[in-house]
C-alpha cells in the first residue's frame, strides 16, 4: 500500500523542560494565531508541550529522570514536528542543557563531547531559561521571535509518497465496556495485522490492562527472551504497585463497571484482542524508540494520557482508541481514531467518534470492520482529519508517565 505518511507538522513551541515553564510556554503559544499561520500552510499548528515534573527528584541515572528525558526527546524527534525550541526555569534536575547532552539533540559538542544529529538543517535546537532571558515577559517575547523565524524553515516541509511500511500504530483503549472484547478490540487487531502485512508496526501497551492474559502474548513471542521481558514487567508492576498498598488486580473503573466489565481479567482478555495475531516481535520500556517491525508491546500504564504520550514518544504516528463508553482524547501531534464499539454510544457521541465497530453486533463481520479501520488509518496517514483533530482537541493530553518520589 502507497499513502501520503507526512500526517501534519506542527511547531512544537518549547519543550518545557519543568512545570515552572509551563505557562511562559503557552503564552508564547497564544501568540501565534490564524494570520500568522496563514502564510505557512505547511504548518498545521503552534503546540506548547507542558507537564507537571522536571524537578524535586534525583538525576541523571534515576529511572523517573530517564524516563521523562527520553519522552521529551522523542517528541522533539517525532517527524510530525517541524521545529522546536526547549525553555526551562534555569535551575531545574531537568535542564535543557542535560536534555540536550543526555538525548543526543544537537550535533555539536558540549564539553567537548559529541551528542549526536541536530533537528533542523544540522544546527543545535534553540533552548532559553526564564532566568537568563530576563523574566517572564522577555522570556514570551524571546521565544515568539525564535519561532517566527523557524516558520519558515518548517514550512519548507511537504507531503511525499511512502510506503504504509513507514507507519507505526499505537493502540489504546479507554472507557471499556462488555463490548470492547467482541467489537472494536478484535476489529483492530485485524487492521493492525493488515497494517503488519504491508510491513508496518503496531504496538500494544498498557501492561495493566494485559495484566491476567500475558499468556496469549508470551506464546507468541519469537523468542523466550522477548517472552521473559514482557513477564518481567508483569512482576515489576505487581511490585510497584504494592509499594503503595494496591493491587493491579483491580483495575477496572467505575464506568468499565457500569459497562460490564467486572474484573481486570475480563478486560485484559479484551484489551490483548487490540494485538491481532502476529507474533510478539519486541518489548519495549516507555517511550523508548521503537525500531522493530510487526507487532511489538510497550510498558506503560492503563491510564489513557500517560499510555499515548509513551508510544508516541516511541516513534507512533497514528493512534487507534477504542472505547465503549465514549472518549474524547486527542494526541497533539499524532492524529488519533476514535472507534466506538456500540451504536448507540456512536450515536450518541457522534461529534466524537470515528468509526462504529457496534455493526458487528449487528451482524457485519468483524474482518469487515476491520478493514475499514485498515482503511481508515490510511486515509488518515494521507492527511485526512479525524474528529479529534476537527475539534483541535490535544493541548492538554501531553502526560509523561510518573514513577519516581516528589522529592
Amino acid at each position: 500500500a502507497i499513502l501520503r505518511l507526512c500526517i501534519q507538522f506542527l511547531i512544537q513551541i518549547s519543550i518545557s523542560t519543568v512545570n515552572c515553564s509551563a505557562s511562559v510556554s503557552k503564552s508564547i503559544a497564544r501568540a501565534f494565531d490564524d494570520s500568522i499561520l496563514a502564510d505557512y500552510p505547511n504548518v498545521d499548528g503552534i503546540v506548547p508541550l507542558t507537564h507537571s515534573t522536571g524537578c524535586g527528584m534525583a538525576g541523571s541515572g534515576s529511572r523517573h529522570y530517564e524516563q521523562l528525558t527520553r519522552t521529551l526527546a522523542g517528541f522533539a524527534r517525532h517527524p510530525n514536528i517541524g521545529a522546536y525550541i526547549i525553555l526551562g526555569l534555569g535551575c531545574e534536575v531537568a535542564s535543557a542543557e542535560n536534555l540536550i547532552h543526555d538525548r543526543g539533540l544537537t550535533n555539536v559538542t558540549i564539553n567537548g563531547q559529541y551528542v549526536g544529529e541536530g533537528h533542523i538543517d544540522g544546527n543545535a535546537p534553540i533552548h532559553m531559561t526564564i532566568q537568563e532571558s530576563g523574566g517572564t515577559r522577555k522570556t514570551v517575547e524571546r521565544g515568539v521571535a525564535q519561532l517566527k523565524e523557524l516558520l519558515p524553515q518548517a514550512n519548507k516541509a511537504v507531503r511525499t509518497e511512502v510506503e504504509a511500511s513507514e507507519l507505526i500504530l499505537g493502540t489504546e483503549c479507554g472507557g471499556s465496556d462488555g463490548n470492547s472484547g467482541v467489537t472494536a478490540n478484535p476489529a483492530l487487531g485485524i487492521a493492525g495485522d493488515m497494517l503488519i502485512a504491508c510491513g508496518g508496526t503496531s504496538i500494544l501497551a498498557e501492561t495493566t490492562e494485559v495484566y491476567g492474559a500475558e499468556h496469549l502474548l508470551t506464546r507468541r513471542a519469537k523468542s523466550p527472551e522477548v517472552g521473559r521481558k514482557l513477564i518481567e514487567l508483569i512482576k515489576w508492576w505487581e511490585w510497584y504497585a504494592s509499594t503503595f498498598d494496591v493491587k493491579i488486580d483491580n483495575n477496572p473503573s467505575p464506568g468499565n463497571k457500569a459497562g460490564g466489565l467486572t474484573t481486570i481479567y475480563e478486560k485484559s482478555l479484551g484489551a490483548v484482542a487490540k494485538g491481532g495475531y502476529a507474533a510478539l516481535s519486541a518489548v519495549y520500556r516507555y517511550a523508548e524508540p521503537v525500531t522493530e517491525k510487526g507487532f511489538v508491546f510497550m510498558d506503560s500504564p492503563g491510564f489513557d494520557p500517560p499510555s499515548v504520550t509513551g508510544m508516541v514518544a516511541g516513534g507512533a504516528n497514528v493512534i487507534c482508541f477504542t472505547t465503549g463508553r465514549g472518549s474524547c482524547y486527542g494526541c497533539k501531534p499524532v492524529p488519533s481514531i476514535k472507534i466506538c464499539t456500540n451504536t448507540p454510544t456512536f450515536e450518541r457521541l457522534s461529534d466524537d467518534m470515528d468509526i462504529n465497530a457496534g455493526v458487528v453486533l449487528e451482524g457485519v463481520p468483524v474482518e469487515e470492520v476491520g478493514r475499514h479501520i485498515f482503511d481508515t488509518i490510511l486515509e488518515v496517514a494521507s492527511g485526512k482529519k479525524t474528529k479529534s483533530e476537527l475539534h483541535g482537541i490535544g493541548d492538554e493530553e501531553f502526560i509523561p508517565w510518573q514513577i519516581g518520589p516528589v522529592l
